[in-house]
């Protein structure tokens, strides 16, 4: 992986530390059983088929004790990396850290993806990779929000403090596709306060003073958050076989 490719190669990142406390699951949400095999599973083989990925890295915590399959179904250019963190973005930070330790050079396209994304596609991800593979910053899908949006007062029951404008206001989701070692850099200098307000990789490009592209993506590329999430990702995941 020392050899300088003539043009920036396309990675794959993975973080799969969570716990996914909100899913109401036994065990981290990432290796719950969706149409019949661990959703990360889905997620590792969605961005697998894209001939453009050059490689992918799963980050897991040290201490996972996930048995992961050893049939055709793990893709033989995907590694499994134990450096993840307390928190996704430094999960993400190690990564890249573990990714240019193993000679990945600086200047090649890094696409961290949601492990509880499983629902996206490969012609999605193909969009984002032409929206970004020429744009001097990168960029990330996401959906302009399409609903009202309020705020809430403060008090023991939620009620509307304003309506707030919707216009220009997007939904981030991943695929998120910078270069690796400006958002290796980017994540660095975040780490030394908690990553605090770093929500994706994007939030840490802008502590930069750099604005990422927004590449329309869609509404079925939700993150599996609560239980009622699951049977919608089974139906779908069912649906396309």
């Amino acid at each position: 992986m020392s050899t300088r490719p003539n043009s920036p190669r396309f990675h794959a990142l993975i973080p799969c530390a969570g716990t996914g406390s909100r899913a109401g699951t036994s065990q981290p949400k990432q290796y719950q059983t969706v149409a019949g095999q661990p959703m990360v599973m889905h997620t590792v083989q969605a961005l697998a088929q894209l001939p453009q990925i050059a490689q992918g890295w799963v980050v897991l915590s040290p201490g996972d004790d996930f048995v992961w399959p050893v049939d055709a179904r793990w893709p033989e250019h995907f590694a499994r990396l134990r450096c993840g963190g307390a928190t996704r973005a430094e999960s993400v930070c190690n990564g890249l850290a573990a990714m240019l330790a193993a000679g990945v050079p600086e200047d090649d396209w890094v696409l961290v993806h949601d492990a509880a994304r499983c629902l996206v596609t490969p012609e999605a991800v193909v969009e984002l990779i032409d929206a970004c593979r020429d744009d001097p910053v990168g960029g990330l899908l996401a959906m302009p929000l399409p609903d009202t949006l309020k705020t809430q007062k403060p008090g023991d029951a939620p009620r509307v403090d304003a309506t707030v404008p919707r216009e220009g206001k997007w939904l981030a989701q991943t695929p998120q596709m910078f270069r690796l070692g400006a958002l290796h850099q980017a994540l660095a200098q975040a780490a030394g306060t908690g990553f605090e307000g770093i929500t994706d990789e994007a939030s840490a490009m802008e502590r930069l003073g750099l604005a990422p592209r927004l590449v329309p993506g869609s509404a079925m590329n939700l993150k599996v958050t609560y239980p009622a999430d699951f049977a919608f990702a089974e139906a779908v995941l069912k649906g396309r076989t």
